[in-house]
């Protein structure tokens, strides 16, 4: 029975991401993010504006 947590374990380590170590999906999202923004399904807040698009255009960038 001990061979099966260790081999849990072993998987769990093997398929554990860290994160940021993978290149971003979307780069738009990205700058968006970097620049202190929010992405968002459908409009943005009231107090919000859009300033560009998220997900390869699938979402809205929100920004103050």
């Amino acid at each position: 029975m001990r061979i099966v947590y260790v081999l849990f374990a072993v998987v769990l380590l093997l398929f554990q991401a860290s994160s940021g170590s993978a290149d971003p999906l979307f780069p738009d999202t990205t700058e968006c993010k970097n620049q202190g923004n929010f992405c968002r399904v459908g409009t943005c807040p009231p107090t919000f504006t859009v300033s560009g698009s998220c997900h390869g255009g699938l979402l809205r960038c929100c920004s103050k």
